[in-house]
C-alpha cells in the first residue's frame, strides 16, 4: 500500500509541476513575441532613417556594402 501511496504522491507533484511549467512557457512566449514586435519597431524606423539618408545625400545605393571584386581573367 505504500508504494501506492507514492505513486498517488509523485503523480500528484508531477502534475503540480506541469502546471506551473507551462504557465511559465505562456509568459516566456508573451515576452518573446513582445520582444520581436519591438525589434520588428526598431528596424523598420532604422530602414526609415537609412532611406531619409540616401534621399538627403542624393544616393540611390541600395546598401553600404561594398561591391565584390571582379577577377580578371587570365589569358
Amino acid at each position: 500500500m505504500n508504494s501506492f501511496k507514492g505513486f498517488v504522491e509523485k503523480i500528484k507533484t508531477l502534475e503540480s509541476e506541469r502546471r506551473s511549467l507551462l504557465l511559465e512557457i505562456e509568459e516566456l512566449k508573451k515576452m518573446a513575441d513582445s520582444r520581436a514586435k519591438a525589434l520588428e519597431n526598431e528596424v523598420n524606423m532604422l530602414r526609415e532613417e537609412v532611406k531619409s539618408l540616401r534621399i538627403l545625400l542624393g544616393t540611390d545605393q541600395p546598401s553600404l556594402e561594398p561591391e565584390p571584386k571582379k577577377r580578371q581573367s587570365k589569358k
